[in-house]
Order: structure tokens, then sequence, then C-alpha cells
């Protein structure tokens, strides 16, 4: 029988969606400033080009602690909302790169992408502790 990690699954396939959101937005600014290559030194271009990857950068992670911490504890409601969170977090830091308004979700994200990759961490070494 095949192992399913519905959770880790569903968190896959939703930073999938992540990415290639973060992958249009640099896009976008690409065309608009018309810059193909590199980052020429434009402003928004740089913060997009970041938000994308920082996304990189931790998705993994997470993505692994999933699937770890689900093949030991299979149906966590604590785990979908930890990567939930996650998720929503890396969304708001997107949004909040761009600065204005919406400034402030860049510091949301990367907390609650501090805070979860820490609670996933903490979760598998206890895991791991107990075994």
């Amino acid at each position: 029988m095949p192992i399913v990690l519905p959770i880790t699954l569903a968190a896959a396939g939703a930073a999938a969606i992540l990415n290639i959101w973060l992958m249009v937005r640099v896009g976008m600014v690409r065309r608009e400033a018309q810059i193909s290559l590199g980052d020429g030194g434009h402003p928004a271009l740089i913060a997009r080009m970041r938000a994308h990857a920082n996304f990189i950068e931790s998705a993994p992670i997470v993505l692994v602690l999933s699937g770890a911490v689900e093949l030991a504890r299979p149906g966590s409601p604590f785990l979908l909302g930890a990567v939930a969170i996650y998720l929503l977090g890396r969304v708001g830091h997107g949004v909040g790169m761009d600065g204005g308004k919406l400034g402030r979700l860049r510091m949301v994200g990367t907390f609650t992408t501090l805070l979860t990759l820490l609670g996933l961490a903490i979760w598998a070494i206890s895991i791991a502790a107990d075994a």
C-alpha cells in the first residue's frame, strides 16, 4: 500500500502555485522595466526577486519537515495549521515586499516563517527523541 501524506501533498501543491505567483510578479516588473536579465538596479524588481528567492530558501525545509512529521504523526490538525500559516505568511511577505500601505506584511510573513520553521524543527526533534 502506498504511503500518502495528504497534508504535505496539499502544502507542496499550494507551494508550487505560490512559487508560480511569485515568478509572475517578477516577470511583470521585468516586462514593465524592460530588464530581461539581472535586476538592472531597479528597486521594485530587486524586491520582487528577493521575495521569490526568500520563498525558495525556506519552502523546501518546511515541506521536508512537514513530510517527516506527517509520517510520524498522520492527520495532525496542528500540522495542517502550521503549513497553512506558513503559506499565508509567504503571500503576505511577497505583497509586503512591494512596500506602501501593505509593507508591514513583509514582517508578518518573516515572523510566521520563522515560527513555522522553529515549531516544525522542535516537533521533529521531539518525535525523534521519543522514538
